[in-house]
């Protein structure tokens, strides 16, 4: 659809009013462009995805629209149709990727530097999977990427399609949002208009771990790819706030805040995954391996509750009241696995994240499973270089 000047959709402001900016005539130039994405949108998706043709097609049609739509962030700064509140939150964008590009030398390109309206509440939905009586992901695989634990779509229709066929094949499922993704540096890609929402903390995270993805990202490895991520987006953040407002900024104690719920959270989720491993890997029934995961379950969701029973603002609260399968744990496998593993990396490095990172990239630059290579680098270098940082 094409808009009338002046009222391309754009930024909302609070609740029920959108602010516009004038939008790119769709001059014959404009339409080399327009083309041109899709174009690439289309083989990117292909490489990327090894999917049928229609999975494909739907892919580059949605990163079409998302990069056609993109518009420079300081062309909405200093518009006074957008909140105050809003251009704050585009300055802290510009300035989180100019800290990842200058401070944390993150291959940052033209990322993060422009915005995209998006016309849905939800950017993409993601089906996670894994055998019932064993705490292993289900699969996917792309060509470029290799073999990722997860899939995303742009139709919730489609990724529910996904569900009924894994689950008709035995398999717990789950389906869930996702707010950001990254394409590894194969476009620029925007601020999507949805991160809006979120508060500084949680924004900073999302750029800085998707920004990560375009440094450091080891095909097949999906765990240790969004771990990794997870960690680097909360120590990027929490040392991008305290050299922006400083030690005692609101800012950076709530990034700090966050950094801990996600550790004390990976950890119960750890222990939780130990439990059911071992009741998985014991010599009886499956019948019983499956009635016993419930008490499993049960039991942990009444002690996380009574964990955090004093703590009404911690990031995982809600964790007692869903509903559990390993599927809905292989999420949280995914993105919280070893965080302590990285820490133990930036304590050795001195608390210094800039320098953590480099050893990252190198500790992980031979192949091999990166997990195993992080500890075995930390096992032969660890001591030496907590003492070269000091």
């Amino acid at each position: 659809m094409i808009h009338p000047p002046s009222v391309s959709p754009s930024l909302q402001r609070d609740g029920t009013q959108r602010c516009y900016l004038p939008i790119r005539w769709v001059t014959r130039r404009g339409l080399k462009h327009l083309l041109w994405l899709v174009l690439a949108s289309i083989l990117v998706a292909a490489f990327i995805s090894g999917c049928s043709p229609l999975y494909v097609l739907r892919a580059a049609y949605e990163e079409g629209k998302i990069l056609w739509r993109r518009e420079p962030i300081v062309d909405f700064l200093g518009n006074p149709q957008v909140q105050p509140d809003t251009q704050e939150k585009l300055q802290l964008v510009l300035a989180a990727r100019e800290y990842a590009r200058d401070v944390l030398k993150f291959k940052v390109g033209g990322s993060y530097s422009s915005y995209s309206y998006v016309d849905r509440p939800d950017l993409t939905y993601v089906v996670v999977a894994a055998p019932k009586t064993e705490l292993r992901p289900y699969t996917w695989w792309f060509l470029i990427v290799g073999r990722v634990p997860y899939k995303g779509y742009f139709s919730k229709e489609d990724a529910q399609a996904e569900i009924d066929r894994l689950t008709a094949q035995g398999y717990d499922t789950n389906l869930r949002t996702s707010a950001a993704f990254s394409t590894l540096g194969w476009f620029d890609d925007p601020l999507l208009s949805h991160l809006l929402r979120y508060d500084r903390a949680i924004l900073s995270e999302i750029v800085f771990h998707e920004l990560f993805h375009n440094t450091l990202y080891i095909n097949g490895a999906g765990a240790f790819n969004e771990s990794s991520a997870n960690f680097i987006g909360h120590r990027a953040a929490m040392d991008f706030f305290r050299a922006r407002f400083g030690a005692d900024s609101a800012e950076y104690l709530s990034a700090t805040q966050a950094w801990d719920d996600e550790r004390e959270f990976g950890g119960f989720i750890a222990e939780m995954a130990r439990t059911l491993g071992d009741l998985y890997g014991r010599d009886i029934p499956r019948a019983d391996k499956l009635r016993l995961r419930e008490d499993v379950f049960a039991r942990s969701k009444a002690e996380w509750l009574r964990r955090i029973a004093d703590r009404p603002n911690h990031r995982f609260r809600a964790f007692s009241q869903r509903p559990l399968n390993n599927a809905v744990l292989m999420h949280y496998v995914v993105y919280l696995k070893d965080l302590d593993l990285f820490e133990a990396l930036y304590d050795s490095c001195g608390r210094d994240l800039v320098r953590t990172i480099e050893t990252l990239r190198r500790a992980v630059a031979d192949g091999g499973e990166p997990f195993a290579a992080l500890r075995a680098w930390l096992a032969k270098h660890g001591k030496e270089q907590t003492a070269a940082a000091h």
